[in-house]
């Protein structure tokens, strides 16, 4: 497979450590921050190419939709699509944006994010702090990234979760007609009561009422836009096989598996192992690829799947695929290995689906 490379692989590795080593000295928020403002910098400056190779083609079809490869950004990262042109120029398939509510929001206290270095694993307690789903639609419509986004979208805070569909509603029309696919967050551990609505009455309720609002948008944009619902990896099988089932029977076209984990149980003695909020990086990987399976069984083909949770090398994310993903994402292992990753995991992608016996 060919691919034009401005530097020797070696030097852009040690572009990326070299300005992550800089980023890490400030506090976490602080970096996140200054990271995105890097990315755009670069990209209007048009440095791209000094810390990111150029990624090989890889189309894939999943949703309808036309991606040039597989591996796309997470949500969480980009929560108001403030640097979606910089991160579209990076070589990923596609971008997710959010979570997004409908009115804008602080979110928790801070501090609220934590570094795990030596485990190369991330806590947060954002709770959805975004500047509200018009400002981020505004923002949108004035970004030249042309490539496949999705839109994450959550409900505020102060809305009690018996009136959760009301948010979710009110955000799926608002970003419809700006959104390749959308959604629907139920599984941040931050927002209190939200994973209730993974519970099977609960579910049903919104799913029924999202999939009758999401009728009327089609009709009146003439434009069939694929809802997903992104799901935890807390939960035991039978749960996990609830919840795919349930996804199924209301024709939901797409499963994101999985947000972060409340246990802490694989970084137990490790600093900041204390504080709440939801772990994201390598400790939560077999977890997540745990629940992946048991929902690629489940719905054995028929639903598009979105693995997503400790992808920290190619190999990772071709496990990812090879339990039944059909797209993967990346997020804290973007964070501490850099735009590498992405070229890595679409090669082993790549070459996992050309080895001999695989389908």
């Amino acid at each position: 497979m060919k691919y034009n490379s401005v530097s020797p692989a070696s030097g852009i590795a040690m572009n990326y450590r070299t300005l992550r080593n800089m980023l890490f000295c400030f506090p976490t928020e602080t970096s996140h921050h200054l990271s995105l403002q890097a990315i755009s910098l670069a990209h209007q400056l048009k440095l791209t190419p000094l810390i990111a190779r150029e990624v090989p083609s890889a189309p894939v079809n999943v949703m309808g939709l036309d991606f040039p490869n597989p591996v796309g950004l997470a949500a969480g990262l980009d929560k108001d699509a403030k640097a979606i042109d910089g991160l579209g120029s990076l070589g990923f398939g596609f971008l997710e944006v959010g979570t997004v509510t409908p009115r804008p929001q602080p979110g928790n206290p801070r501090p609220r994010l934590f570094r795990i270095p030596s485990r190369r694993a991330i806590i947060n307690r954002m709770g959805f702090n975004n500047e509200g789903v018009d400002a981020m639609c505004k923002r949108i419509r004035r970004a030249g990234y042309t490539g496949i986004l999705g839109i994450n979208i959550g409900k505020n805070a102060v809305t009690p979760v018996e009136n959760a569909l009301d948010d979710y509603e009110l955000c799926l029309r608002k970003v419809y007609k700006l959104a390749s696919y959308i959604v629907v967050n139920i599984s941040s551990p931050n927002t209190p009561g939200l994973r209730n609505l993974q519970h099977e009455a609960e579910l049903a309720a919104l799913l029924e009422g999202l999939k009758k609002c999401h009728a009327t948008l089609v009709d009146k944009h003439e434009k069939y836009v694929p809802l997903v619902v992104k799901i935890a990896p807390d939960m035991e099988d039978s749960e996990a096989r609830q919840v795919a089932a349930q996804l199924m029977q209301f024709e939901i076209d797409g499963v994101i598996v999985s947000n972060t984990t409340v246990s802490r149980d694989n970084i137990a003695g490790e600093v900041h192992s204390s504080e709440t909020g939801g772990l994201s990086g390598e400790p939560v990987r077999d977890q997540s690829n745990h629940i992946l399976s048991l929902v690629a069984d489940e719905v054995k083909g028929k639903m598009a799947i979105i693995g997503v949770g400790g992808i920290m090398s190619g190999a990772d994310a071709a496990e990812k695929i090879r339990l039944g993903a059909d797209l993967v994402q990346l997020y804290t292992g973007f964070i501490y290995e850099g735009p590498d990753l992405i070229f890595d995991s679409v090669q082993a992608i790549t070459a996992s689906q050309r080895a001999p016996g695989s389908e």
